[in-house]
């Protein structure tokens, strides 16, 4: 049984068709990469499945349940589907340690002390440790890409959503970043992954989804898409980008 399932699903912008009968499944562990030119929706598509946009039809189900319901409590479904944005969201005013055990102590009612461990092994693990009391003003680009990163890791999600998590980034920085999320992947992450970078989309993809004007262009396994994609708009789009 797929982790997430998306079906039939539309989303308007009031007569603007932004996503137009989305069908496809995710399973446990996969890293699914969505590609397409900018405008085509796939942010959109991630923050319809975070429940940050309101779907017009279609159902998104995750472990078996619908979740685009407006009986759904999107506080406990982003404990489980997490997403880590472009822009780091990260509270300004307080400090890393805080930005990371807020949630987890909040909304996941854990006790402190057991936060704040995972926090420092994460912090840790990925180079951040030096950091913990560091303010987000005093942080790189790549560094506060990655406290959002384990930030959203400590609220133990089963899939997380990365909206082009790189974009904003000169290339030293983008690399610490995807080396993250591709230690991520080696550790059975399920993902689902919004990107301009075609060398990381290659590197993670254990399938590309195809974008092209809200619809699905192409699904395709990452060396089927880059060496032989089968739509004209795909071929076109690996012309400029590839």
């Amino acid at each position: 049984m797929p982790l997430l399932e998306i079906k039939n699903l539309v989303k308007k912008f009031e007569n603007n068709i932004v996503l137009n009968n989305i069908n496809f499944s995710v399973d446990k562990g996969e890293r699914v990469v969505i590609l397409g030119a900018s405008g085509c929706g796939k942010s959109t598509l991630l923050r319809c499945i975070n429940g940050l946009e309101i779907t017009n039809s279609g159902d998104i189900i995750f472990n078996n349940e619908k979740i685009n319901s407006k009986k759904t409590n999107y506080t406990l479904v982003r404990q489980k589907i997490g997403m880590v944005f472009q822009s780091y969201e990260l509270f300004p005013h307080k400090s890393v340690i805080d930005n990371i055990i807020l949630a987890p102590i909040k909304v996941e009612k854990r006790e402190k002390d057991e936060v704040m461990d995972e926090a420092n092994r994460l912090l840790e693990r990925f180079n951040l440790l030096n950091k913990k009391d560091s303010m987000p003003s005093e942080l790189s680009g790549g560094q506060k890409q990655r406290v959002a990163i384990i930030r959203a890791l400590c609220m133990n999600p089963e899939i997380i959503l990365f909206d082009e998590v790189t974009a904003s980034l000169d290339p030293e920085m983008a690399y610490e970043v995807s080396s993250v999320i591709l230690e991520l992947a080696k550790d059975g992450m399920t993902m689902i992954i919004v990107t301009h970078e075609m060398k990381f989309a290659k590197s993670i993809a254990s399938r590309i989804i195809f974008l092209d004007n809200g619809e699905i262009a192409e699904i395709s396994e990452p060396t089927s898409f880059f060496n032989n994609p089968k739509s004209d708009r795909a071929k076109k789009f690996l012309s400029i980008f590839g």
